[in-house]
């Protein structure tokens, strides 16, 4: 039957959406510069990047190399840093001009994708939990396979959505709430950057 598949993917789906993450935080941090009108189409990053993380996923990350894996973690919390530093840049012009800027986040979802493919957890995720499901279905049959995919990402993208326009919301309640949230999420991508970072080098240990 490929009702447990489309469960399983609704489930897991829900599940890597809301647990806290670089991008998750990333897209917060987009919704609450731009407006979650703006930020919406960042939530579709995962479509974007996740093919290859699979595929790499399913076919090498079991045999990766130490050192490659602690250059993800590296490189990954490089970039995080990155945006954080741009997000700090931004949370400053709003406290100069006092009020609500809306901003226009051009290459955002580019730099979600980004991020995301930087990021080590999905293709840790993808060849631990999520994989071995979408093999054992496609093996059954490929309709249950499929099934469990795209049950999968749409409830990954509307999660993700939600999450968005419940923070940008939350932003609209004032510019005082924005910048107080958009400081916040500064902070959490500095240590989410700093812990890939920390992870990385750990590994050398």
């Amino acid at each position: 039957m490929i009702w447990p598949y489309l469960l399983q993917g609704i489930a897991y789906g829900f599940s890597a959406a809301v647990q806290p993450g670089p991008l998750q935080t990333y897209l917060i941090n987009q919704s609450l510069k731009a407006g979650w009108r703006r930020a919406l189409p960042v939530c579709l990053a995962p479509l974007v990047s996740d093919g290859p993380i699979i595929a790499l996923s399913l076919l090498l990350l079991s045999r990766l190399p130490a050192w490659l894996e602690r250059g993800l973690f590296i490189g990954g919390g490089a970039f995080i840093l990155y945006l954080a530093f741009g997000a700090l840049r931004e949370w400053r012009k709003l406290g100069s001009d006092g009020g609500r800027r809306e901003l226009r986040p051009t290459g955002s979802l580019l730099r979600a994708v980004v991020v995301n493919l930087l990021n080590p957890a999905p293709y840790i995720y993808w060849s631990l939990v999520t994989g071995p499901i979408l093999l054992a279905g496609w093996r059954q049959a490929p309709a249950y396979g499929l099934g469990f995919l795209a049950s999968f990402y749409i409830a990954l993208v509307f999660s993700l959505a939600a999450l968005i326009v419940i923070f940008g919301k939350a932003a609209g309640i004032g510019p005082r709430v924005q910048r107080a949230l958009l400081a916040a999420s500064v902070v959490v991508l500095i240590l989410f950057g700093l812990l890939q970072i920390w992870r990385g080098l750990g590994g050398q240990s």
